[in-house]
């Protein structure tokens, strides 16, 4: 039905008959001459219509915003004075000589330039909201970023192989999405949470080097960057360890930041201990652009009498930190208000500061309400080891370990946000050296980090049993700019080693076997070392698109809530069909008044 997208008219079309289908995305009558920019995936084309061909003009003053029209002219130069630079088809117009509805279309729920539109309405009207020029963008960059990942790996030997939807429940740290069985009426199947267990079934198999790009579901709260369902790219390697790995992965993130933005990233990304990036920056998710650090001062508060530091100070499961801000004396008290209501929503009881005034002046040239409870000899010490100056803020955080890396990792952040700190546009870093475990105080329980399937970083069984608190794992997170990309780590590869962290981890042997038998049972049969990564392919988009919010590089995402206002989707099944399934609902009790 056409010969050209409107995006690829130039003057090397001039004087050529085209034939253009697309929406109409604006319709002008200018002095008897109508004008309508046509719009396609590939961009707009102004087409003119003038009354000397009466039909084709009568037809073209006839349609509105958003028509689905098939039009036949010829390209010419545009008048001198009327050439647009903004639009790559600015230099060219098309003469119309006939036009044909193919359709009419009511008017839309909004406009596609208004920036303003409700996320409801946008997710409501989604195949409108993707007419616009910048989702269309994004949603052609995810396929052509799809394409360089392929393309990659491919040369890189590795193998695209599908792996099941539907399989049985594994644990990855959030709820499974279930699936009743009605030809095993009782039985369900788990939507994947991930691919994991398959892809080293794979490596057992000899695939040697897997990869693919899959859909995964989790079953847990949402936020901007996480979605019930999600697409990652998942990757598997043998007889390769974690500097190998992350080598190869490392190249395949450059060149496509180099082939989508012309952006040249680090040749060798650094690498941060999980403890040296909790110590500096509260987060294993640090964004390197933000110059500030988390700055201990648990040793110099162990004897002062201010009990709100001296009590974390003292006990092994807390810690007290400061964070200096430059030229933070600028802050209005309001400011600080809305700073310390901000980490109150990290568990934070509250956020002592220091102002600097004037150092030169000793403690009279600092102004804070906690001063009077501390020591000239701590608080001298306290602005040295901060490093501050005249105009600085210092904040201080103190509580359990995590409150204060919370509290004080999120102000971290907001601060760079809010006042600008970055310096540079992308930073890169792996963390590594990640706890194997970490206990659960509420069950009485070790926990995985990552999920049961890592392998500690000691290598014999006994050695793990003896203190698995400290027993680090061979895992690794890439991060860019304060967003996780993705994970990974090297496997457990020796059904002992295997079921000695399922037994750590509170998992009965008859629990091992009925859940993971056929793992176990597959490592024993010549299972070689092997490990791998998943990234969040989502999250790739997001950030190279410059996208607030994952959903914003997703073709049909869901809600806050889960749920896809579009289709009304999750919906009531029929009775007939939980019969089948042999499902009874218990329906909430009506409170009666």
């Amino acid at each position: 039905m056409r010969s050209h997208y409107c995006g690829q008219l130039d003057t090397s079309l001039i004087d050529q008959k085209v034939e253009l289908c697309g929406w109409v995305n604006r319709r002008r009558d200018h002095g008897g001459v109508i004008f309508i920019d046509l719009r396609d995936r590939e961009g707009i084309a102004q087409v003119v219509f003038d009354p000397d061909r009466a039909e084709p003009f009568a037809i073209a003053d006839s349609v509105r915003n958003e028509y689905v029209v098939r039009i036949t002219g010829h390209v010419r130069h545009r008048p001198e004075g009327s050439v647009n630079p903004e639009l790559p088809t600015g230099a060219v117009e098309v003469l119309g000589h006939s036009i044909e509805i193919l359709n009419k279309a009511n008017t839309p729920p909004f406009q596609l330039d208004d920036e303003h539109v409700q996320d409801d309405v946008r997710l409501r009207y989604r195949y409108i909201d993707l007419r616009r020029p910048q989702m269309q963008h994004n949603i052609r960059l995810r396929s052509q970023v799809c394409k360089s990942l392929r393309n990659f790996l491919d040369k890189q030997g590795f193998l695209e192989i599908e792996t099941p939807m539907l399989t049985r429940a594994t644990p990855e740290g959030a709820r499974d999405y279930l699936v009743p069985s009605r030809t095993h009426l009782g039985h369900f199947f788990a939507l994947p949470q991930s691919p994991q267990l398959f892809k080293q079934l794979l490596m057992i198999s000899g695939m040697d080097r897997y990869y693919q790009i899959v859909r995964c579901f989790r079953d847990e709260d949402l936020r901007a960057d996480r979605q019930p369902e999600f697409t990652q790219l998942d990757i598997e390697t043998s007889f390769m360890d974690e500097q190998q790995i992350t080598d190869i992965m490392e190249q395949m993130i450059r060149e496509l930041f180099k082939e989508h933005l012309d952006v040249q990233l680090a040749a060798e990304f650094p690498r941060i201990s999980y403890a040296e990036a909790m110590d500096r920056f509260g987060t294993d998710r640090p964004d390197l652009r933000n110059p500030l650090e988390l700055i201990d001062m648990g040793d110099l508060m162990k004897e002062v009498s201010f009990k709100v530091f001296s009590g974390p100070a003292n006990k092994a499961d807390s810690r007290v930190a400061a964070l200096c801000l430059p030229d933070g004396g600028k802050l209005t008290r309001k400011e600080i208000d809305d700073y310390t209501a901000y980490v109150s929503n990290y568990g934070a009881k509250g956020l002592a500061y220091i102002k600097v005034n004037d150092i030169s002046q000793g403690i009279a040239g600092l102004q804070s309400p906690i001063l009077k409870f501390l020591p000239e000899d701590v608080v001298d010490e306290i602005i040295k080891r901060c490093n501050a100056n005249n105009g600085d803020v210092i904040f201080f955080g103190a509580d359990k370990a995590k409150i204060v890396n919370d509290s004080l990792g999120a102000l971290r952040v907001k601060l760079g946000q809010d006042l600008k700190l970055h310096n540079g546009d992308w930073a890169p870093v792996w963390i590594v050296d990640f706890p194997m475990f970490e206990y659960n105080q509420e069950d009485s329980r070790w926990d995985s980090l990552h999920h049961p399937f890592t392998a500690p970083q000691v290598s014999d069984t006994a050695a793990l049993k003896a203190d698995p608190g400290n027993c680090l794992s061979r895992a690794y997170d890439l991060v860019l700019n304060g967003t996780e990309l993705g994970g990974g780590s090297v496997r457990i590869h020796r059904a002992e080693m295997q079921k000695a962290v399922l037994h750590l981890l509170g998992i009965s042997e008859q629990e091992a076997e009925q859940k993971f038998g056929f793992l176990l049972t597959a490592l024993d049969f010549g299972c070689p070392p092997h490990g791998g990564i998943a990234f969040g392919l989502d999250r790739i988009v997001m950030l190279l698109a410059g996208a607030n919010s994952i959903r914003d590089v997703i073709a049909f995402p869901k809600t806050q809530t889960a749920s896809c206002i579009l289709t009304s989707a999750p919906s009531p099944a029929s009775a007939s069909q939980l019969r089948e399934l042999g499902i009874k609902l218990n329906k909430p009790r009506k409170v009666e008044n």
